[in-house]
């Protein structure tokens, strides 16, 4: 089957990380009831002002992130993305993780669910501990 979907949420992807334009890439990509899911931190968000939540927060954390794909498959309406993310975090310390995301495409092409998993002991290594 064609990963024509994935294909174009992978590009859409990559063009918020270099122009950090939010809106665009939830109005372009996500279903009014879409969820997004990020399993390390328990968040769950919903519509489209709980996936412009998740991809300020996602920008939020970084100076500067570009992201790579390894593999992009898209079969029977679910997407899968293999990539490679590099940049800054907040306060430039350089940070290089990986990690998959899983997505449910609707019957018009949009993002209905959203789920990333990816390497979070990387961030240990780049981010000073707080004060308890």
């Amino acid at each position: 089957m064609s990963n024509d979907r994935a294909r174009t949420f992978a590009d859409a992807l990559q063009t918020l990380e270099s122009s950090g334009d939010v809106e665009a890439f939830v109005s372009g990509q996500f279903t009014e009831t879409s969820e997004l899911h990020r399993p390390e931190t328990d968040q769950q968000t919903r519509g489209l002002d709980g996936a412009r939540l998740f991809w300020e927060q996602y920008l939020n954390q970084f100076e500067s992130i570009a992201s790579t794909f390894s593999r992009v498959e898209d079969r029977a309406g679910l997407g899968v993305l293999e990539w490679s993310s590099t940049g800054q975090v907040a306060g430039g310390a350089p940070v290089e993780y990986r990690g998959v995301s899983l997505i449910d495409f609707d019957d018009d092409g949009r993002v209905a669910r959203f789920a990333t998993y990816y390497d979070t002991a990387r961030f240990a290594a780049v981010t000073p501990p707080t004060d308890r």
